[in-house]
């Protein structure tokens, strides 16, 4: 069976726990794994722009002794030229896995369901599973095991927190989730539907971030959000500076998944500062995903 990473439910505990070992092995000793990918192939379909995604995946497979192909998807008339099952059949021929960066959630769950050859969501409009899944491997290295910690969410309901909602349910970790009443309301429905009692919403930032483990931020305005000066109107009380993060633990770490609009979401303070951890959190995307990418391949 053709394995896939759309969403993070798309995994049980046992398999994030086994991604999640293997990328601390590969980066305690990344030579040790410098022929794991050998002659292995990853295609890369970015219709939107990248960078740590891109760069992540490209490096780490390269590192882990196999190639990329970054694949144009209008060069190769994926969704105009044939049809799509006869493009990944096609693409099967040549490559051992693809990641694909697409606007749609419904069609990159579309592709994958051609069971043509494993496929990796690299962000979509609806969730980003290799984010969060790096992003608890950065938070167990810095303060251990995420089950019963508190992570706090400051900002928009977007695709990282519906990742974050769904690794909540699966590691049993303590999400709260501070957004504006009026994006709450907007998304009443997901929120009805989350049954865990794990989660909670707030619309005051200060009571999300009270005695918090992490505070974790994104823009404020989405991918494909085009109302972006009345989104602003309604973050500026949402803002993570000093002040946010003394209400966490004394101990409590930052991150933000990128691309940070300074002195909006955070202030330089704040992602500049001693809780910061944006920059491991950036650099933990590459072993991370080179372990996807062998759960994918080789297993």
């Amino acid at each position: 069976m053709t394995k896939h990473l759309i969403d993070i439910s798309d995994l049980t505990l046992k398999e994030i726990r086994q991604i999640l070992l293997l990328a601390k092995k590969i980066k305690n000793n990344p030579l040790k794994f410098k022929n794991l990918l050998e002659n292995k192939y990853l295609g890369m379909i970015f219709s939107e722009q990248s960078a740590r995604t891109r760069l992540s995946f490209d490096i780490g497979m390269k590192k882990l002794g196999g190639n990329t192909i970054e694949i144009n998807q209008e060069a190769i008339g994926l969704g105009s030229r044939e049809s799509d099952s006869d493009i990944m059949n096609t693409l099967s021929q040549y490559i051992d896995c693809l990641v694909i960066r697409n606007i749609n959630h419904k069609k990159i769950k579309l592709l994958a369901g051609i069971n043509a050859l494993p496929i990796i969501n690299g962000l979509t409009d609806y969730s980003h599973p290799c984010q969060i899944l790096s992003d608890t491997f950065t938070i167990e290295e810095n303060i251990g095991e995420i089950q019963n910690k508190t992570i706090c969410w400051i900002g928009d309901i977007n695709n990282v927190l519906r990742s974050l909602v769904e690794a909540s349910k699966i590691l049993g970790f303590c999400l709260k989730i501070a957004s504006p009443e009026q994006i709450l309301k907007k998304h009443k429905s997901f929120i009805r539907n989350i049954s865990s009692k794990r989660i909670n919403f707030f619309d005051d930032p200060v009571k999300a971030a009270s005695k918090g483990d992490c505070i974790m931020t994104d823009v404020w305005v989405s991918m494909g959000d085009k109302k972006s000066n009345n989104k602003k109107k309604l973050f500026k009380n949402f803002q993570v500076n000093d002040k946010l993060m003394d209400y966490a633990k004394s101990k409590a770490i930052f991150m933000h998944c990128l691309p940070a609009n300074r002195g909006q979401e955070v202030t330089d303070s704040v992602i500049d500062g001693k809780k910061s951890v944006v920059w491991n959190q950036t650099l933990n995307r590459m072993y991370v995903q080179q372990s996807i990418l062998q759960y994918l391949i080789n297993t």
